[in-house]
């Protein structure tokens, strides 16, 4: 009985492993933040966030889901997913947050918002992304 279910639990283990598993990257260290934008802080405050609300529901919520879990419609069909930004945010400087929206990142569909978005509305984006939980 037991060899028979054998292929079955090696194909469920072999399945189960190239997912993933669906983990968190809380423990993948983020990409260091160039010199030009290194240090930067958010200069708007967290009232910003309001404004914030409405720039990411336009530009970022397709990808990313309306609480930043990277479960948005269009975020299903890209790969690598868009990132949870509820939990990059608790360990992301206001300078990677700002830097990754204006300059994107490459190898992924994260594109530049520098250009589209002016720098203010990046900064009030940022701090909307600061209020995801």
């Amino acid at each position: 009985m037991f060899i028979k279910k054998m292929p079955i639990l090696v194909l469920s283990m072999l399945v189960i492993a190239a997912c993933g598993g669906g983990g968190s990257e809380a423990n993948v260290p983020l990409d260091p933040v160039p010199a030009e934008f290194a240090g930067q802080t958010n200069p708007l405050g967290t009232d910003a966030a309001s404004a914030g609300a409405k720039v990411f529901q336009v530009n970022c919520e397709s990808c990313h889901g309306p609480q930043g879990y990277g479960d948005g419609p269009a975020g299903v069909a890209l790969d690598p997913a868009p990132k949870n930004l509820a939990e990059l945010q608790a360990r992301a400087g206001d300078d990677y947050l700002f830097w990754r929206i204006a300059s994107g990142k490459e190898g992924t569909s994260m594109v530049a918002w520098r250009g589209v978005l002016t720098d203010e509305q990046i900064w009030q984006a940022v701090a909307f992304i600061r209020t995801l939980k």
